[in-house]
């Protein structure tokens, strides 16, 4: 908690504002701009309460100016950054307000139905027009969408319906065919006083297989890795164990954090667990500390691991390479999802994807809602 010394004018009865309360404030700024999108980690937050603390909260200018060098990644976060700002703090007092409601997506059973009295065709035409624009979305690169098409794509990651994937275990079950059950078809005799009886089958039982995900955060992927969580936070909440990692300079285990059922909750946890946000490349480094700590656990073995990445390592490509190979003995199916890969005239020429891909089993695109439908289904029958 930093020493503010510039206290903050109240309401009209000129009530002074708690230190504490002066910091809660600013850290809830840093997290309305990661909220929007912004690479907004604990350090730049850390930089931001410092440098406030420097220039005062009073002077709301320099508040402003405090905020556009601590926060800002690039010139890009500076639109978005000032509709934040704007909407986040009253211009009058320098105090939050409170900010709108993001209007309500209508879904199709909010919709008027056909067969009511009265309805006419352009009711049926509504319902076509929104089909065909929720068509569009899905295959629309989602790096290149409006935080209003954004929005909207979040609730459509409801219609993912991901499935584990299947191993056969040393266990058997009862069938209707397969291999004879002597033992149970013998007892079945006995229970018929050595009579006769029919036949008994089993086969191998079956049981979820582990997902692993590894979401790469750099600054390459900032664009992708809104869209990449809230699939990953869909994934977890579907049948069988999922384990998700961060990875960019270092690596984060995310687990915990998208247990919530609430997606929005979800991604607020995941961000602040997150400290390397649109940070460096370094997947050979990470991808060794991940083997090393986690793979000989067992968490990797003979588990289906997703990696999310367009492949600029800043690092060693000969020790990705590497890393690569051990995680390919280790798991059972390797997964490598590129979000330019679906794009008109890409070709997998990056140093770090040339030396990935001798061990991945599947390539896949990584864009849009259609290609992570397209990945759920390539993991459920992994």
């Amino acid at each position: 908690m930093i020493d503010l010394q510039q206290r903050v004018e109240g309401d009209e009865d000129d009530a002074r504002t708690p230190v504490r309360e002066v910091d809660e404030v600013l850290a809830g700024f840093a997290r309305a701009l990661r909220a929007a999108g912004l690479p907004v980690t604990q350090d730049r937050t850390q930089g931001f309460l410092d440098a406030v603390s420097v220039v005062g909260l009073g002077d709301q200018r320099a508040t402003y100016n405090a905020g556009r060098a601590t926060l800002c990644g690039s010139p890009d976060d500076l639109r978005r950054y000032d509709q934040v700002f704007e909407a986040y703090f009253n211009a009058r007092d320098g105090l939050p307000r409170a900010t709108p409601a993001p209007p309500t997506v209508p879904s199709f059973s909010d919709l008027p139905s056909d067969e009511g009295e009265g309805q006419g065709d352009g009711d049926g035409e509504t319902v076509k027009a929104m089909a065909s624009n929720a068509e569009v979305l899905r295959h629309r690169d989602v790096a290149g969408m409006s935080a209003a098409e954004k929005h909207r794509l979040s609730a459509m990651f409801a219609t993912l319906r991901p499935r584990a994937p299947l191993r056969r275990t040393a266990r058997h079950r009862a069938w209707h065919r397969g291999q004879v059950d002597a033992s149970r078809t013998l007892r079945e005799s006995l229970r018929r006083m050595g009579e006769p009886s029919a036949i008994e089958w089993r086969r191998r039982a079956e049981k979820p297989r582990r997902v692993v995900l590894l979401i790469d955060v750099s600054g390459s992927m900032n664009g992708y890795a809104d869209a990449l969580l809230r699939l990953a936070h869909r994934m977890s909440q579907g049948p069988g164990v999922v384990e998700t990692f961060t990875v960019g300079t270092r690596l984060t285990h995310l687990t915990r954090a998208l247990h919530s059922r609430d997606a929005e909750q979800a991604l607020v946890a995941a961000g602040e667990a997150v400290p390397d946000w649109s940070g460096g490349t370094r997947l050979g480094e990470t991808l060794q500390v991940f083997l090393d700590r986690w793979g000989r656990r067992g968490m990797a073995r003979g588990a289906v691991v997703v990696v999310f990445s367009d492949g600029w390592e800043r690092g060693d490509c000969t020790l990705l390479g590497e890393q690569m190979r051990r995680l390919h003995r280790m798991a059972h199916r390797v997964v490598w999802v590129n979000p330019h890969r679906g794009k008109a005239g890409y070709e997998p020429v990056q140093q770090g994807v040339v030396a990935a891909l001798p061990h991945v089993d599947d390539f896949l695109a990584g864009h849009s809602l259609a290609t992570f439908a397209d990945l759920v289904e390539v993991v459920a029958r992994a």
